[in-house]
């Protein structure tokens, strides 16, 4: 792709991706190696006999990339010396683990030079916020563009690099469909067909813009127990695993694809907090337990209890991932009354001050000490954000662009 004439030259491109929210959530049969990975990253199209599948459906919302946002640039030149990846202006030994790769014959490179990725997260990275899933949705769109691997934007284009970011982390495999999304499981459990699941896009950001997410962040640090470490403990230990993938996660993919059709608030709520609860249940029926949540998650999941039963109706919900962070939907007509209390108990804290932020009127509600006092201790900070895109593309292969946020 590269002239001599440009041998000097820098080429790059900078891709943004968005925070994934997983509302049903899936847990995996299959983790791929780090060799899998990084082979999928460097060599297009060779797909790895790991495949990452999810063993249930399941559906995710998009954050805004206003908010929340994984902003990467892979870049290429002949002065590297060397392959390099970079997080959050860390050296990473990622790379590392397949150096013997590129000795394979059977693996053509795409290009003699050397790449350099670079990654910034606008929020706290590996604590429970889906940090892999833009992480690797960026990663391989990034690359992509670098190498004009990726001519159009439409889907069927850009399923390939759906297949690949799901080897890095499943969540990342809707990324270039990104708003509210599906993931059928049930193709997945074949591990058979090329595209190894289906997913699809089932509304545009614009269907729901009234939806709202209020971020409690309780840990900026590394978790303790990884999510690739957990989905494999799960799936090996836990007696309900099999039952929920079964049995009641299929019910409740069919009444959340109506509930969003209808924009019924209620139902989408009702069943994103079941589905949470049973999804740490399970974490919590694995040898050895698995304790995701802290005091600040049940703080939380309380005032949201009180918040509806002052309502008279569901107007807050909330869900964890694999981490103690809270994330509250709630719809913009209710933002006093759901975001607002909240603020109401955590006026100290950063985020408020934002542009959402100001618009909040504090609410103040009935509350134990108790509950209180382990909210204010536990959580650290703030964001308020809504329904977000997909990946933005936000500098051309063959142009030199700056890095950083």
């Amino acid at each position: 792709m590269f002239s001599e004439e440009s041998q000097d030259e820098l080429f790059s491109a900078t891709v943004t991706a968005p925070v994934n929210i997983a509302v049903i959530k899936y847990v995996f049969w299959i983790t791929p190696t780090y060799r899998a990975i990084y082979k999928a990253n460097r060599y297009w199209g060779k797909r790895d006999v790991a495949l990452n599948l999810p063993a249930n459906s399941s559906f995710s919302v998009s954050l805004s990339q206003s908010d929340l946002c994984t902003r990467t640039t892979a870049s290429c030149s002949r002065s590297y010396s060397h392959d390099e990846l970079i997080l959050d202006d860390e050296p990473c030994e990622f790379l590392g683990q397949a150096d013997d790769d590129a000795d394979d014959d059977s693996l053509p490179p795409l290009s003699s030079y050397a790449v350099r990725i670079e990654t910034w997260n606008n929020f706290p990275t590996a604590s429970g916020l889906a940090s892999s899933a833009s992480g690797f949705a960026a990663l391989v769109r990034a690359v992509a563009n670098l190498y004009g691997l990726l001519p159009t934007q439409q889907a069927a284009a850009a399923a390939p690099l759906s297949r690949i970011a799901r080897l890095g982390s499943g969540s990342g495999m809707p990324q270039p469909l990104r708003r509210l999304c599906t993931w059928d499981g049930a193709w997945a459990r074949s591990r058979t067909a090329p595209t190894a699941r289906r997913k699809y896009q089932l509304a545009p950001a614009s269907h729901w813009p009234e939806m709202r997410m209020l971020v409690l962040v309780s840990r900026e640090s590394k978790k303790d127990v990884s999510s690739t470490r957990g989905m494999q403990v799960t799936v090996q230990t836990s007696d309900m695993f099999a039952y929920r993938a079964a049995n009641l996660v299929p019910e409740r993919m069919r009444r959340m694809e109506e509930a969003v059709a209808a924009r019924d608030f209620a139902t989408f709520g009702r069943l994103a907090m079941k589905d949470s609860n049973s999804f740490h249940a399970l974490c919590l029926d694995s040898e050895p337990p698995i304790f995701y949540m802290d005091g600040s998650s049940r703080a939380a999941v309380t005032v949201v209890g009180r918040i509806n039963e002052a309502a008279g109706e569901i107007i807050a919900a909330y869900t964890f991932d694999a981490g103690p962070n809270a994330v509250i939907f709630y719809l913009h007509r209710n933002r006093h009354r759901v975001a607002g209390v909240f603020r109401s108990l955590l006026s100290e804290k950063q985020g408020w001050a934002s542009e959402r932020g100001a618009t909040i009127q504090p609410s103040a509600i009935d509350l134990d000490h108790g509950t209180v006092s382990r909210l204010q201790s536990g959580v650290k900070r703030v964001i308020l954000t809504a329904v977000g895109e997909g990946p933005v593309d936000i500098g051309a292969a063959g142009r030199r662009e700056p890095c950083g946020l």
